[in-house]
């Protein structure tokens, strides 16, 4: 998974013009309503507005075609990548956003606080 990790990053920093957020997201992400799931996708903490939802979905269909090129270069499955990807998003929270870990619970990053990173992710 290490490999995959390597590719990852690197996808992340070339696609993050591809991956960027539109202003409401990157608004409703520091006001905590929209946050980093643990396998690679943005979720809603609450009830979004329909446009919110549209962009996020948007976001969303970006990650997921870039998680499928990438598996299938390195012959593993979009989860895995997905899921690696979430590793790093993860530890890149900053403070006030919200994030999702698999056990279905969302939390807000705070000053100070370590996020516990799921197993896969060492």
């Amino acid at each position: 998974m290490r490999e995959i990790f390597v590719s990852v990053a690197a996808a992340i920093l070339v696609a993050a013009p591809a991956m960027g957020q539109p202003t409401a997201v990157a608004q409703a992400v520091q006001a905590g309503q929209v946050g980093e799931r643990y396998d690679g996708y943005m979720g809603f903490v609450g009830d979004p507005s329909a446009e919110l939802r549209r962009q996020v979905s948007a976001i969303n269909l970006r990650r997921r075609n870039l998680y499928i090129q990438l598996a299938e270069r390195r012959n593993v499955t979009a989860q895995l990548v997905g899921m690696a990807t979430a590793c790093q998003l993860l530890s890149q929270l900053t403070v006030g956003e919200a994030y999702q870990l698999s056990d279905g619970v969302w939390r807000r990053y705070s000053s100070g606080q370590k996020v516990t990173l799921p197993g896969y992710c060492r």
